[in-house]
């Protein structure tokens, strides 16, 4: 039986430079218009196995290189010919529980797919044949489209870790295929020691499934707030240290405040401005490791105005010193 070449990428309306978010958002947005629960035209099955096998392979970094080895010269409808030494079998099972979607025939997807990548289909569907539910057909499952927001949280949260109360938005689509936007709040925890842009997963409350399909997830992206004191680094804190000009050549021990509690800095002599003083394991904590430090960045600072004691005392130094900051 000769095997067609089938382009997934033209299947989805995607070039093959597309991001892994723009494949995933372009295939939430053809699953919603040719799902058979919404869309009663003639072709619309048939699309939608489609879209949802070329998603199946590019959704995956894995098997989307997999596929990409090809390269680009085939086209959509020419007879397949994989080249010399192709390895074809390449396994994704969905472990326990897993129910692969069968759409008829042998297989959950086409031919040119299972000569790819094996019989395992990706167990996002599955097929119950006439007979069930009263003898009327296939019973089209799918699992929920995962969601994700932001959630903005103070760096005292992300230090201690903490109980967030938040409400969203969330639009899904009813079975008419409109828009229905309803407000739901949380209870997030927060992990000690979470970073900026790392993300708290909620299973299950992500976009509704259909056909008995789960729920996706919704994942809860982190931004901190801005402090008065501190900057990230990583996992490190900046702050400025303001110090006199004899602080910093002649050295001196300074209370500064840390998320711990005041503690005590020492100054060496000679400290130059721009220069950061480190306070280890005083940053964010790392639940796998090492805690960041607390970095003080030295701002020399002089009076805006002197007594005349105090001019006379820096006339007398400047006399008397041989030291040239442009040297």
């Amino acid at each position: 039986m000769a095997i067609k070449f089938r382009d997934y990428y033209e299947m989805l309306g995607v070039p093959r430079t597309a991001s892994q978010e723009e494949i995933q958002r372009t295939y939430r947005k053809l699953a919603r218009k040719y799902h058979p629960d919404v869309n009663k035209s003639s072709d619309a099955e048939e699309k939608f196995k489609e879209i949802n096998e070329a998603y199946e392979v590019l959704k995956d970094p894995e098997k989307r290189k997999k596929y990409d080895q090809l390269g680009p010269d085939w086209k959509a409808g020419q007879e397949f010919r994989p080249p010399p030494g192709w390895e074809f079998q390449y396994g994704f099972g969905g472990g326990p529980g897993h129910t692969e979607f069968q759409w008829g025939g042998t297989g959950g997807f086409s031919d040119f797919f299972e000569m790819l990548f094996g019989g395992q289909g990706g167990g996002r569907f599955r097929d119950s044949f006439a007979g069930m539910r009263g003898g009327r057909g296939p019973v089209w499952s799918q699992a929920g489209a995962d969601q994700e927001a932001t959630i903005r949280i103070s760096l005292e949260d992300a230090l201690r870790g903490a109980t967030k109360s938040i409400t969203l938005q969330q639009q899904t689509v009813t079975p008419q295929g409109q828009i229905s936007v309803k407000e739901k709040s949380y209870e997030v925890k927060i992990p000690k020691g979470i970073l900026p842009g790392q993300k708290v997963r909620l299973s299950g409350q992500g976009g509704a499934g259909t056909g008995g399909g789960p729920r996706g997830d919704l994942y809860l992206k982190v931004e901190y707030d801005p402090h008065p004191i501190y900057r990230v680094e990583g996992r490190d804190l900046l702050m400025d240290l303001p110090v006199a000009p004899w602080e910093a050549a002649l050295g001196k021990e300074v209370q500064i405040s840390t998320p711990g509690g005041a503690v005590t800095l020492k100054i060496p002599p000679g400290t130059q401005s721009g220069q950061k003083l480190r306070l280890r394991g005083r940053g964010i904590p790392n639940p796998k490791g090492a805690s960041g430090d607390l970095l003080a960045l030295i701002h020399i600072v002089v009076p805006r105005r002197l007594s005349e004691k105090e001019r006379k005392l820096f006339q007398e130094l400047q006399d008397v010193s041989t030291f040239d900051p442009r040297a």
